[in-house]
């Protein structure tokens, strides 16, 4: 199980990857599905690992990591075929934040400590991964529709569609961001208590 585990984290590494090709190529319902399943993987492994107690620093590094690559580099290609402000300033701010984060616990590794990722069941941090995963999912639907739909239709249903794909989107954007925004302070508060013990 172990083994099943790390792999699903090293085959989210892996599509974050490939989903850049498939992505530019204009193959855009491959993309959607790959990030789909990467998605689900993201899910089960963690689950998985909790409920046959195979947790190990190794998974939950290529975890982080996957979840990370997977959303920055889609975010990445989103805000290049998307340069609408409302979409690409929130992701900007939500990449900055990785890094930002990313910096202060390499920092605390150089004087030997933790800022581990916190494991509450609906922890800030899991609720901004989910809407990320959300809102991407929506937008990469948005082009599998315009991909595979005729430029003359004028189908109120398909109409409903793309505006309720936009709507939602849009709101689990924003939402990420707050939510990313709001951890961030949480990590910084943590970050300053664990500052003061370093003499």
């Amino acid at each position: 199980m172990k083994f099943f585990v790390n792999f699903l984290s090293a085959f989210r590494i892996a599509t974050s990857f490939i989903i850049i090709g498939t992505f530019m190529s204009g193959l855009y319902l491959t993309t959607f599905i790959l990030f789909l399943l990467a998605a689900l993987s993201d899910f089960f492994d963690g689950y998985l690992a909790r409920k046959y107690n195979v947790c190990t620093k190794l998974g939950g590094v290529m975890d982080h990591i996957g979840d990370k690559l997977l959303v920055v580099n889609t975010f990445i290609l989103l805000a290049i075929m998307m340069p609408i402000w409302f979409i690409v300033i929130p992701i900007i701010i939500m990449i900055a934040r990785e890094l930002y984060i990313s910096g202060l616990r390499e920092f605390l590794g150089t004087q030997k400590i933790e800022m581990p990722v916190p494991h509450a069941r609906f922890s800030l941090g899991k609720i901004k991964t989910t809407m990320q995963m959300i809102a991407t999912i929506s937008f990469l639907a948005l082009f599998v529709l315009g991909a595979h739909i005729s430029p003359l239709s004028n189908s109120h249903t398909l109409v409903y569609a793309i505006s309720g794909l936009q709507n939602i989107g849009l709101f689990s954007l924003w939402f990420a961001l707050a939510a990313s925004i709001w951890s961030a302070t949480q990590y910084t508060q943590d970050f300053l208590k664990k500052l003061k013990k370093i003499k």
